[in-house]
């Protein structure tokens, strides 16, 4: 960061360091008590100001006009290592699951992150490895770095990196923008029922050791129906560690999560995920075919495979690459057709600043 954009940065109310700084301002050694403190009723956007640091915590924003600002997110990171199959307590059988694993997670509106690394550290390859008959080996791997809760809108995630492995985005809330920075995974990485414009961010999948043919996908919206927009990814950059094979990614499958109607529980018809990858480079890890089915739970118990072409709402325009491949299991749109899905229309006319 130059000293003329630092100087262009509104000022701090309050600062999170692990070591003491000269500055009137009211300091924490934890970014959940920074968050905490805030008052209640408060004019403008409350800053916090984190310091470069490894914060081992997990954090849950409520409070509405929130901007948490890093110095540098290669070197200012929030950590913390939670899966869905994890009990809550030993004496319960009770798990977390996936919803409850996030390092961040995001209930009010108009939060603003930026220059931060944020992780969800469980260690899925070293569980990959395990024998199915190793005691150790543990089930329900999701573990969410960041997640918007349907209550979240206006979520600004501005040069922010997040790190994980299976389900490392989930976002249900309504407006999130990402401008720059990365997300890493491998399984269903960017999911959920929520809006989100994704702009010029690197979208890293990460390698298995497990598994042939297609090893990780990276989407998996469950979006609903009624709503417009699902994921939209423009200018981004589909990359990979070293490791991950060739044609060996989806863009995205359609995720119909499992719900409860008054005639039993089962995959929800109404949710028919919407992914879009615009102007994207995409590397050759990317499959020839670029979408794939995922199954779901019907009314009488059974299994459906839900069709990526006709179960959901995919497609790319002006994919570019040695993974771009076009065919007709890959469906693109006209110029016409993309007229409809502007930052501005994506985003319902909010500007984030």
């Amino acid at each position: 960061m130059s000293y003329a954009e630092a100087t262009q940065q509104p000022k701090a109310n309050a600062l999170v360091s692990q070591v003491t700084l000269d500055s009137p301002l009211p300091q924490y050694t934890r970014v959940a008590d920074a968050i905490n403190a805030i008052p209640a009723q408060h004019s403008g956007t409350w800053v916090i100001e984190v310091q470069p640091g490894i914060y081992q915590e997990s954090i849950i924003i409520q409070t509405p006009n929130v901007h948490v600002r890093g110095v540098d997110k290669k070197t200012t990171k929030i950590v913390f290592s939670r899966y869905a199959g994890q009990v809550i307590h030993p004496d319960t059988d009770e798990v977390f699951g996936t919803g409850r694993t996030a390092t961040v997670e995001i209930t009010a509106s108009n939060v603003h992150l930026s220059n931060l690394s944020i992780l969800n550290s469980f260690d899925y390859p070293a569980n990959e490895i395990r024998s199915q008959e190793d005691p150790n080996r543990v089930s329900g791997t999701q573990a969410v770095a960041l997640k918007t809760a349907v209550t979240a809108d206006k979520t600004f995630l501005d040069n922010i990196e997040l790190w994980g492995y299976q389900d490392t985005l989930y976002l249900k809330g309504n407006r999130a923008y990402i401008k720059g920075g990365l997300v890493a995974g491998h399984i269903d990485f960017i999911f959920g029922g929520g809006t989100a414009f994704f702009d010029s961010v690197d979208i890293v999948s990460r390698k298995r050791n497990t598994g042939n043919g297609i090893t990780g996908y990276i989407t998996a919206p469950s979006t609903l129906n009624t709503r417009p927009f699902g994921f939209v990814f423009s200018n981004c950059n589909l990359a990979r560690e070293a490791g991950v094979p060739n044609q060996s990614v989806a863009l995205g499958r359609p995720w119909h999560p499992t719900t409860t109607f008054s005639e039993g529980r089962y995959a929800s018809p109404y949710a028919i995920g919407h992914s879009l990858f615009i102007n994207t480079y995409m590397d050759t890890h990317i499959s020839l075919e670029g979408w794939t089915s995922m199954t779901g739970k019907t009314k009488n118990g059974g299994i459906k495979y839900f069709n990526p072409l006709t179960d959901a709402r995919f497609a790319e325009f002006k994919s570019h690459g040695p993974g771009a491949f076009q065919n007709e299991a890959r469906p693109t749109l006209s110029d016409v057709e993309m007229l409809f899905y502007s930052k501005a229309s994506v985003l319902q006319g909010w500007h984030p600043m």
